[in-house]
């Protein structure tokens, strides 16, 4: 941000925010002069979106330089602002006619192929343009840069743009159904070094395919023809009206040139193969899970179409960071009185939601690691001195995962056989309770020992 000031206020906000996760920003940051000064950041000309999250994205390609396969998922959620209506620069969000006004968040993150979040890539928000509300009819006349559509391809050559710096990592761009994007497909025909796609269709727009024999058919019915290759499980995520479960899947696949809509004479037919998958014995009253997936991975054998199915189900990791985003960083709860100031404020809760996000999956990733991998000294001596209510505590720290089940029994996890891993909720509820424990530690253990302070977070990580 071109000012030494600058970052080291931003280092202070990281380390309050991610303390604080819920509170708003004079409860995060404590004093009355911090807040005023936070807020004066926020509202500084060179600080932008874009400037705070550049260190990050690039600590994220750092990441996953040391895998082999890295997930990288698309997905746009809407932030809505509705009862801050004085708030400057806001838009609708929806197309409903509702009148909810906000920001629209379109954001691209690096998974593993275990589903542990490296870190976001690519991060885009605007508002939207009251004007246009209602002119979706128009949409066909316009180039694809004109588009909202357009947030896939810009993220997808962000994307590919790294992928060429990282030859000996393949990426795989994973979206739902509005990707299913023409130019996107084309995109990667025309690029050279381009990560790969792994795109579900939507089945409304009556693609048409040609099969190895030149026919051209609708893409549903094709595959429908074709013989079962066999059957997989997996886990169906969770929604509003589901739980989580394990769906039994009919797989398909085949090689297919994705023919170009008239209506877009200047793209190329596009060479992939396709994988259907659609649920049997689906239970009573569920509709049964079914995605077509669209897909730049060579397709050619059931493993290869197992692979490509394992590899979709976890692009709803990033449906969880959105939550952790909305529920536990309570973004949606800012109050800064222009859309600006809530990006850059919103650039800092993006990174702290990530920070949780992949703690929860790092502990059960490498479970055995010494938690100093994450916690400070000063964080897991409060953290274990509290838990066992003493302020001895041993020379060698616990596990990441004993400390990750110590943080979640402070937000809630009762640890039962039948509770599973400890979830994100658990996790940042139990931090803002820890910084509180590691203030008190620090006040009345260490501190009279005459020992310098230690921080609560580490916020530079990340």
């Amino acid at each position: 941000m071109g000012d030494k000031r600058l970052g080291n206020r931003l280092m202070q906000l990281g380390g309050s925010f991610f303390a604080m996760p819920a509170d708003n920003i004079p409860q995060a940051c404590a004093t009355d002069a911090a807040a005023k000064a936070a807020y004066r950041f926020f509202d500084n000309d060179q600080v932008s979106m874009n400037a705070i999250l550049s260190p990050h994205f690039e600590t994220t390609e750092q990441r996953l330089r040391a895998q082999e396969v890295v997930l990288v998922v698309q997905d746009t959620t809407s932030l809505n602002y509705t009862s801050h209506p004085e708030t400057i620069g806001l838009g609708p969000i929806n197309t409903q006619g509702d009148k909810s006004i906000g920001l629209l968040l379109h954001d691209t993150m690096a998974f593993t192929p275990e589903g542990t979040p490296l870190g976001l890539l690519d991060v885009q928000c605007w508002a939207r343009n009251e004007d246009e509300a209602g002119k979706r009819h128009e949409r066909h006349g316009k180039p694809i840069e004109g588009k909202e559509s357009f947030k896939w391809l810009k993220s997808y050559l962000a994307v590919s743009a790294i992928q060429a710096r990282c030859p000996n990592t393949k990426l795989i761009v994973m979206a739902d159904r509005e990707a299913d994007d023409d130019e996107l497909f084309a995109e990667h025909l025309q690029t050279r070094k381009s990560a790969e796609l792994l795109i579900r269709a939507e089945r409304s727009r009556n693609r048409n395919v040609a099969d190895d024999e030149e026919h051209i058919q609708r893409l549903w019915p094709f595959m429908d023809a074709l013989k079962p290759a066999g059957v997989v499980e997996v886990a169906a995520p969770p929604r509003p009206d589901r739980t989580l479960r394990t769906a039994r899947l009919e797989v398909r696949f085949a090689p297919v040139t994705l023919k170009t809509p008239h209506r877009k004479p200047g793209l190329p037919d596009v060479p992939l193969y396709a994988v259907h998958a659609k649920e049997i014995d689906a239970p009573a009253g569920i509709e049964p899970l079914e995605w077509m997936l669209l897909t730049t991975l060579a397709t050619t054998s059931f493993e290869e179409a197992k692979a490509a199915l394992a590899y979709y189900t976890k692009r709803w990791g990033i449906e969880i960071y959105h939550r952790v985003l909305k529920s536990g960083c309570r973004i949606e709860d800012r109050q800064l009185g222009t859309a600006r100031r809530l990006e850059n404020c919103l650039a800092i809760d993006m990174v702290v939601a990530w920070r949780i996000h992949h703690l929860t999956w790092l502990g059960r990733e490498t479970p055995n690691v010494p938690c100093t991998v994450y916690f400070d000294d000063a964080t897991w001596k409060a953290l274990v001195g509290f838990m066992n209510q003493t302020p001895v505590v041993p020379a060698a720290p616990p596990t990441l995962r004993q400390a990750m089940i110590m943080v979640a029994t402070l937000g809630g996890f009762l640890n039962r056989k039948s509770d599973g891993e400890p979830g994100t909720e658990t996790l940042w509820r139990g931090l803002q309770r820890l910084d509180d424990i590691t203030q008190a530690y620090i006040a009345f253990v260490l501190r009279p020992q005459h020992i310098p302070p230690a921080v609560s977070s580490n916020p530079g990580y990340g």
